[in-house]
C-alpha cells in the first residue's frame, strides 16, 4: 500500500493533468452540441466494432455446431428431393402409395475425419457408425457427387472404401445419351476416373454429364459423377477410352450422406434367386 501511495505521489502532476484532461473532454462535449455529436458518434463506431469482433469469434468458435448442423439438414433436404424424384419418374405415380418405395433411401450426415488420396487404394473414416444404423456396403455420397461405399463399421466410427481405390466400380451412365458405364480410378490423377465399357457406335463428348445409373439398390439414381473431359477411340478397340474429371474434389472433403436403402435386402434376395436359377 505504501509503494502504491508512493507511485502516486511521485506522478502526482501527471494523475492530475489527466484527470483535468477528462474534466474539460467532458465539459466540452456536454456544453457543446457537435463535439457531443461525434463524440456520441465515435463511441458507437468503436462499440459496434468491438461488439462485431465478439461475434465474429463467437462464430468462429461455434462453427463446428453450425457445420455439423447444416449437413443434418441437408440429409433431411437430400431425403426429401429423392422422394420427390421416385414421384417423377417411377410410373403410374398417381397408384404410388407404398411407403417403402416412396421412402427408398434414408441419408445420415457425417463428418470426415481421415481421408487419403495418394495410395492406390484409399480410404475415408467417418464419424458415425453401427449405432447410427450404418452397415456395410452402404453408398456414401456428398453435396458435389459420389464419395464411394462403406467397407467396415465400428460402433461409433465406419470406414469407407474411396472412389479413389482400384478396386472400386461405380454404375454409372451418360446423361446425354443415356448409356450405361462404369466408373473407375485408375490410381494416378485424383481429379479423375476412366469411363469404362462404352461402345464404339456410342458418340461420347467432351463435357457430358455422368451420373449414377441407379441400376443397383445401393446408389440413388441421378447422383452426379464428373464432367466428360478426354473422348478417345483406337482404331481396334471396341470400347472407347474416356477421362472424367469427378464433380467431388476428395482434397477438400469434409462432411458426407451415408445412403441407407430401404429396399436393398429385396432387391439383394432377388438377385440371388435369379443367380441361383443361372446355375
Amino acid at each position: 500500500m505504501g509503494r502504491l501511495l508512493s507511485f502516486i505521489f511521485d506522478n502526482r502532476f501527471f494523475f492530475t493533468f489527466i484527470t483535468l484532461e477528462i474534466l474539460c473532454t467532458l465539459l466540452i462535449v456536454g456544453n457543446n452540441q457537435y463535439q457531443g455529436i461525434q463524440y456520441f458518434n465515435a463511441s458507437n463506431e468503436a462499440a459496434a466494432r468491438l461488439q462485431n469482433f465478439s461475434q465474429q469469434v463467437g462464430d468462429y468458435l461455434s462453427l463446428r455446431e453450425v457445420n455439423t448442423r447444416l449437413a443434418e439438414e441437408n440429409a433431411m433436404l437430400r431425403k426429401k428431393l429423392e422422394q420427390r424424384n421416385q414421384s417423377l419418374y417411377v410410373p403410374e405415380v398417381r397408384e404410388i402409395t407404398d411407403p417403402a418405395l416412396i421412402n427408398r433411401f434414408d441419408f445420415v450426415s457425417a463428418k470426415v475425419i481421415s481421408n487419403s488420396v495418394e495410395f492406390f487404394r484409399n480410404y475415408i473414416t467417418i464419424n458415425k457408425g453401427s449405432l447410427d444404423s450404418i452397415t456395410p456396403g452402404m453408398a456414401v455420397i456428398s453435396d458435389a457427387g459420389v464419395v464411394g461405399k462403406v467397407k467396415s463399421v465400428s460402433p461409433h466410427f465406419a470406414v469407407l472404401i474411396s472412389l479413389l481405390n482400384i478396386d472400386e466400380n461405380v454404375s454409372s451412365v451418360i446423361k446425354r445419351t443415356g448409356h450405361a458405364c462404369t466408373a473407375r480410378w485408375s490410381g494416378d490423377d485424383a481429379r479423375y476416373v476412366n469411363l469404362l465399357f462404352v461402345p464404339r457406335h456410342v458418340k461420347p463428348m467432351t463435357g457430358d454429364t455422368v451420373l449414377t445409373s441407379g441400376y443397383n439398390a445401393i446408389f440413388p439414381a441421378g447422383v452426379m459423377v464428373g464432367i466428360v473431359r478426354e473422348v478417345n477411340l483406337r482404331d481396334e478397340s471396341l470400347w472407347y477410352d474416356i477421362r472424367v474429371e469427378l464433380a467431388q474434389d476428395f482434397r477438400k472433403l469434409s462432411f458426407v450422406d451415408v445412403v441407407r436403402s430401404n429396399l436393398r435386402h429385396e432387391s439383394d434376395s432377388l438377385e440371388q434367386t435369379l443367380t441361383d436359377i443361372r446355375k
